[in-house]
């Protein structure tokens, strides 16, 4: 069968395409815990590039609350946080905008013919609130992404992706035309870990930083202009 798409853009979301908030799971590990949102404690690592559900566990636990308890009610966390997401709509178009650049480049990758969709620490429900309302799910085929709702590993996450890319493009992802577009360093060690290939934006962490752990391309910002070269060099050569 004849492929006709150029390659895959796995995309994050958190840090990434928008700015970074942790406000959405504070409230929503509140509530299920039965904590006042200033008593969530977040540990110091661990966070950034992890899964939801792992995120919230060790919150609870560095928030006072038993292990074993933790773990019983996780089952709530999902039902919370979609009720947080949907109340503060409004408030996260307003405090999580677009990266600049971000529509741009996710538009001329789709016009490239890149197959592109997501990678991340969200629960679908949760990164499908965050993209559609900030018009960035256009592009993006969310039917082949994986989200901390699928495992709790990230890790685990690039072979739901493989998986998914399979059924609905009838034929197997090729890890040399696979580019992951993240932020943290555990973006690129989950890339690395599935033999994709990483380009990392400095919109957290330091080039320096993001250096030490070896992606094939650092960019400053998502100008479409540094971006669509970027992916275009790694997979086509």
């Amino acid at each position: 069968m004849k492929v006709l798409e150029p390659g895959l853009v796995i995309w994050d979301i958190d840090g990434t395409l928008i700015p970074a908030d942790l406000r959405w799971l504070r409230r929503a590990i509140a509530r299920t815990y039965g904590l006042g949102e200033t008593d969530v404690t977040f540990p110091e690592k661990k966070v950034h590039g992890y899964t939801d559900e792992s995120i919230v566990i060790d919150t609870a636990i560095a928030s006072g609350v038993s292990p074993v308890d933790a773990e019983a009610q996780i089952g709530q966390f999902a039902s919370n946080l979609d009720v947080v997401m949907d109340e503060g709509r409004l408030e996260l178009r307003a405090s999580q905008p677009p990266y600049p650049g971000a529509i741009a480049s996710t538009a001329e990758l789709h016009q490239a013919g890149f197959v592109q969709t997501v990678l991340t620490g969200n629960l679908q429900s949760a990164a499908e609130v965050k993209l559609s309302e900030n018009g960035l799910d256009a592009h993006l085929d969310l039917r082949i992404g994986g989200y901390g709702s699928d495992k709790r590993d990230r890790f685990q996450l690039p072979d739901v992706v493989k998986q998914r890319f399979s059924r609905f493009y009838n034929h197997e992802l090729d890890p040399r035309k696979t580019v992951v577009i993240g932020d943290a360093p555990n973006d690129i060690a989950c890339a690395r870990h599935a033999g994709f290939h990483v380009i990392a934006v400095s919109h957290r962490a330091t080039r320096a930083e993001l250096e030490q752990h070896a992606p094939d391309v650092i960019l400053d910002s998502l100008d479409p202009s540094r971006v669509i070269p970027a992916v275009k060099e790694i997979v086509l050569g």
